[in-house]
């Protein structure tokens, strides 16, 4: 696909073996600091739900890049990433500039390990996140919702999504929308700053704050469920530990951390990226 490099002039381009020149070609602000980007890579890319796409920029200085969980299901013709800005990040002050029309770097291999359990045997699926981390939960619906035309989904999915406000769910209505369709699919979002809203009716508090209530309420259990875990680090940890004291194993969780902060150490995760140790990093952010 021809188009208009943004790179800057003084940086050689990236190789053509191994990127994809994508083209935006639909941007959705939610907030100052959270947007939503489709793009057209330009040509096949294969992926399955869960898994993140490495997308970059050409700065005066060097080719800078990040990985980004996809938002968007395989069957559809378009990449989609919700992104978050970091004002002293490396890569989204960057892609944040970016509009309808401009181009990006994409490499043409999706990876990750954060896919959909399909070896456990397990029908019920507990997916809890925060803000950006909804993305692979979006795409897993998305890759539902299509099956279900032509065949009965035996898989169920509980989500909870947790932020600080109701203005950074960016698949808010979505989930909503579609949870009200479908019997596979139930959708919680939860602010854990209600005095900002007080027009807000729905769940108070951090995911983790209501991981024992929807379990039980659920009757979700190590047995039958799966746990995927995404997003902040600290939500990540405390939640893991309360799974684990209802017995949940290894197994049975999945996770996906975003970002570490550069005075903390790494949390233990099942998937560790090679950028944490260089300080803050984030998928999505940084």
């Amino acid at each position: 696909m021809s188009s208009p490099s943004i790179s800057f002039p003084q940086v050689p381009p990236a190789k053509e073996d191994k990127f994809y020149q994508a083209r935006i070609i639909e941007r959705k602000d939610f907030s100052l600091d959270l947007w939503m980007i489709r793009v057209n890579p330009g040509a096949a890319f294969h992926f399955a739900p869960g898994q993140y796409a490495t997308l970059g920029v050409h700065t005066p200085a060097k080719h800078i890049e990040r990985p980004y969980s996809i938002v968007s299901a395989p069957h559809e013709d378009f990449l989609e990433f919700f992104l978050e800005l970091v004002p002293h990040g490396e890569l989204t002050p960057w892609l944040c500039k970016l509009q309808v029309g401009d181009t990006l770097t994409c490499r043409r291999v999706a990876k990750g390990r954060f896919t959909f359990d399909t070896k456990k045997g397990h029908t019920n699926h507990l997916l809890l996140c925060t803000v950006t981390g909804i993305a692979p939960f979006v795409s897993y619906a998305r890759s539902f919702r299509r099956d279900s035309k032509n065949s009965v989904i035996q898989h169920r999915l509980f989500l909870i999504e947790g932020a600080s406000h109701s203005w950074e769910f960016g698949y808010r209505e979505e989930m909503e929308k579609l949870a009200a369709e479908v019997p596979w699919l139930i959708y919680v979002p939860t602010i854990s700053r209600p005095w900002d809203e007080p027009e807000w009716r729905g769940e108070t508090g951090r995911v983790e704050d209501l991981i024992r209530k929807y379990t039980d309420l659920w009757a979700l259990d190590s047995q039958n469920t799966t746990a995927y875990l995404c997003g902040h680090p600290t939500m990540i940890e405390n939640g893991k530990a309360i799974l684990h004291r209802h017995g949940w194993q290894k197994d049975s969780l999945k996770e996906e951390v975003y970002f570490v902060f550069s005075n903390q150490p790494t949390p233990k995760s099942t998937w560790t990226w090679p950028w944490r140790r260089h300080g803050l990093a984030q998928r999505g952010a940084a």
